[in-house]
């Protein structure tokens, strides 16, 4: 089966190019769905060989442009910030060989390893395999068929990945191949572990309340 890794980013110039180039093992084709970035993100994503499409600022808006001009049976949604192994190809692949499988997700690794990165990724994990809950830092990846079928990412500014998943999970059995594991940055609580914490558990109690994403959005602060 053919692979399409779509990548969305905003102002990435520092990171994109590792991304694109550690996707471009897994994938037959990357695709970077740009949000309008003001740096040279799009250009050096570009220069690596992703397709660049312009997408509306917005990590569900990004996703769906990027999944709109693929051409892989398999899709595989990555962060800017996230790192996946070349293995990565060889164990959706062989998950989905089992064609009740519709999709899934990887293991979670945060980087650098500090005290607090190694609670996020135990806490990540355990939120995994008890709640069946995750977002788009652990890679998503679904067959396109399923994807169209489920309607796609939703142009939402919060939780379109866990808005996605759920959808999936309704869809056929979504597995989490936790042997394989993502690097993902830990920028987001480096500074304020605690402090993020608190918000992330505000927002995901908010958004299972039924608040909507564009609300919580404004407690979701720009680390880049």
């Amino acid at each position: 089966m053919k692979v399409s890794v779509v990548i969305p980013t905003l102002d990435e110039e520092r990171l994109v190019a590792e991304t694109v180039a550690r996707a471009q093992e897994i994938g037959d084709e990357v695709i970077v769905a740009d949000g309008g970035s003001t740096d040279a993100t799009a250009a050096r994503a570009g220069a690596m060989g992703a397709r660049v499409v312009a997408a509306p600022r917005g990590r569900g808006a990004q996703l769906a442009a990027g999944a709109a001009v693929t051409s892989g049976d398999v899709l595989l949604f990555l962060h800017a910030d996230v790192r996946a192994p070349s293995s990565a190809r060889a164990a959706m692949l062989d998950a989905l060989a089992d064609d009740a499988v519709v999709g899934g997700n990887f293991g979670l690794r945060f980087v650098p390893t500090t005290f607090a990165a190694r609670c996020f990724t135990v806490a990540n994990d355990l939120r995994r395999r008890a709640l069946a809950i995750h977002y788009g830092d652990s890679g998503l990846f679904v067959r396109r068929e399923v994807y169209l079928r489920v309607g796609g990412f939703r142009p939402a500014p919060l939780f379109e990945d866990w808005d996605l998943s759920r959808r999936l999970a309704r869809a056929g059995r979504v597995v989490y191949l936790r042997e394989v594991v993502v690097e993902a940055s830990a920028r987001r609580f480096a500074h304020a572990p605690l402090r993020t914490l608190a918000i992330w558990t505000a927002l995901q109690l908010g958004y299972s309340l039924g608040v909507a994403p564009e609300h919580l959005a404004r407690l979701y602060e720009d680390i880049r």
